[in-house]
């Protein structure tokens, strides 16, 4: 079994489309092992996002992705980081194949509904930054 971590971006937070988006992993086979609301703070999207954070588009990331609490979720299952970046589609919604919560829910490459880890080492260390071992649950 593998984890993954998914941020359910302020966009799907505002549109209320958050549970339709968990009920498509959960449908999928995947299970809930972490789940919070949290408000991202500069520090905590700086080393998030260090590999754009010397973009000069990286403000505006910060800033929406600060604007408004994201949800937090570690969701486990067999090949759950490529399950999870499957369901999701292409990182820009405008691209993303028809089917795809992306596509169906997105704007654009960052109004795009969630980050997902990119790689199981990547969800390793992701799942760490936002979770500590006792938020993280077996059963």
């Amino acid at each position: 079994m593998e984890r993954t971590l998914i941020l359910l971006k302020p966009d799907a937070v505002s549109k209320k489309i958050c549970g339709k988006v968990l009920s498509r992993f959960e449908e999928a086979g995947l299970k809930v092992c972490g789940m919070k609301m949290i408000r991202l703070q500069p520090s905590l999207l700086r080393e998030h996002y260090a590999h754009i954070a010397d973009k000069p588009f990286y403000p505006e990331v910060e800033q929406f992705m600060a604007s408004v609490p994201v949800i937090a979720m570690v969701l486990e299952g067999k090949e759950a980081v490529a399950k999870v970046r499957e369901m999701l589609g292409v990182t820009d919604s405008r691209k993303a194949a028809p089917g795809t919560i992306r596509a169906q829910f997105g704007k654009d490459q960052m109004v795009n509904v969630a980050h997902a880890s990119d790689s199981p080492e990547t969800a390793e260390r992701e799942v760490k930054r936002f979770f500590t071992e006792d938020e993280v649950f077996e059963y």
